[in-house]
């Protein structure tokens, strides 16, 4: 199989041990190559990444150009509802589990190197109750998320990187898709709906 036809991969996990695990496991495959470049992925068909990188991947800073080209697998222990739904509306192309094995990795890279998605058989229900109940954009469960931590506009903001007029924005239209009338209100019917998960104590990121 010549270089074309190969699957190019980043791995970019920030956990050391599941990093050397997908480098191994992937390096012994012929249609696959690894990259080394981390600092631009040029060139790169699908980056495996954990959870906060893989959405930062593909939400580049707002006012920063558009989205890397390469497709972007997350590989995470996170297997609520608003972790997944968070991540696919936010553009990531594959979800995986890290109990997968290494069949389910393999078949999840070979996806979206042929352009297709993939998401872990046992969150496949999952994604689509979520976008059946309710469609709110990546920023939009952010914003939601923070919104059910307390945080005010303007910690919003500055956790975001955004506008505190971009906030206002956002949660109105979270108003307006879950028919709240109030935060509070919100938060509530959000919380029902299995869209926000538990606070970040401490201000910790999930992998």
């Amino acid at each position: 199989m010549n270089r074309a036809e190969k699957i190019r991969v980043l791995v970019i996990h920030q956990d050391a041990i599941v990093n050397a695990g997908l480098v191994a496991l992937l390096g012994g495959c012929a249609d696959i190559e690894l990259s080394l470049d981390e600092a631009t992925g040029d060139g790169v068909d699908v980056v495996l990444a954990d959870y906060r990188q893989g959405l930062a991947r593909v939400r580049p800073a707002e006012g920063h150009g558009p989205a890397p080209v390469a497709r972007v697998l997350v590989v995470t222990q996170l297997d609520r509802e608003w972790e997944l739904h968070t991540a696919m509306t936010a553009g990531v192309h594959g979800y995986l589990l890290q109990s997968c094995d290494a069949g389910q990795l393999l078949a999840a890279v070979r996806a979206l190197g042929r352009g297709l998605r993939y998401i872990s058989p046992e969150l496949s229900r999952c994604v689509a109750d979520s976008f059946s109940r309710v469609g709110l954009t990546g920023r939009e469960s952010d914003v939601l998320q923070l919104l059910a931590e307390g945080c005010c506009n303007k910690s919003i903001a500055r956790e975001l990187g955004i506008g505190v007029g971009t906030v206002k924005t956002h949660v109105k239209g979270l108003f307006d898709k879950l028919g709240a009338t109030a935060r509070t209100h919100a938060v509530v019917l959000a919380t029902r709906r299995g869209l926000v998960g538990e606070p970040r104590r401490g201000g910790a990121q999930p992998a």
